[in-house]
């Protein structure tokens, strides 16, 4: 590593911490139903401007950048359920790495806003 050129080790560190985020993967459908039916609380990690223009009902918006300070407020029990999503996916796999290296043990991706919205469209009926 010592002979490696800047930007090569650049992109080596960035391959890292994709493939780190990667690892992190969604949770089932059929999982995510469960927890909601027992409760679990649902957070939008999009940007304050993106949950404004579109968001989901019974849903809170703690944007990614704000996640390791206002999370802890609105989530003072480490065990609760907490399904996390974004626009695509890869914002709330982020958060769930960052709450679990919080101590948090229940917290999941259920990714993208469009799978978010038929989960919960489907856990309403």
């Amino acid at each position: 590593m010592k002979n490696m050129k800047p930007k090569a080790l650049v992109f080596v560190i960035a391959l890292s911490l994709f493939a780190i985020v990667q690892v992190v993967a969604e949770i089932s459908e059929a999982e995510a139903r469960a927890h909601l039916k027992s409760g679990a609380r649902v957070v939008d990690v999009r940007t304050v401007e993106e949950y404004q223009a579109k968001h989901l009902t019974n849903v809170v918006n703690i944007p990614l950048a704000e996640v390791k300070e206002k999370f802890p407020q609105l989530v003072t029990n480490k065990n609760e359920v907490v399904l996390l999503h974004c626009r695509s996916g890869r914002r709330s796999g982020m958060a769930e790495a960052q709450l679990r290296a919080m101590g948090y043990t229940n917290v999941f991706n259920i990714g993208s806003f469009e799978k978010a919205e038929k989960i919960l469209s489907a856990t309403d009926k």
